[in-house]
């Protein structure tokens, strides 16, 4: 099963963001396996950088961005990835951009916190928490 993971859930492990960490943490936990396989974008990896370097400083935000990298499958938005969303029904492009990313990478799922976003989404759309309670 692929997982796309939104920069949110992402955050909520780097940062230790309460309540979220335990579950998010669980959920990339989740990637060790051979049943699932995660992956988010290069627009996440963007956000995660931003808010990491916001939060510590450039040297964590790179090494949390390295670490990524290295646990995740990486999707990469192109100039098809835009179109789409450009030419989408969704309210928030930014959300449509991560949409289609993971529509590129044929998620099963996408795991975010911002579900309110994702209403045009075919793809099922949970948060780690309502995830985790399927498994």
């Amino acid at each position: 099963m692929i997982l796309f993971i939104d920069s949110d859930v992402l955050l909520d492990s780097i940062l230790i963001r309460m309540p979220h960490f335990n579950s998010s943490i669980e959920l990339i936990e989740l990637g060790r396996g051979d049943d699932y396989s995660l992956c988010t974008s290069v627009h996440s990896l963007l956000n995660i950088h931003y808010a990491v370097k916001k939060a510590f400083n450039e040297k964590i935000a790179r090494q949390s961005v390295s670490v990524l990298t290295r646990k995740l499958n990486i999707v990469k938005e192109d100039v098809n990835t835009i179109q789409q969303a450009v030419n989408s029904a969704f309210s928030d492009f930014e959300d449509a951009v991560q949409y289609y990313a993971a529509i590129s990478a044929n998620a099963d799922v996408i795991i975010t916190r911002n579900i309110k976003d994702y209403k045009q989404s075919t793809i099922p759309v949970l948060t780690a928490e309502q995830f985790l309670k399927t498994l």
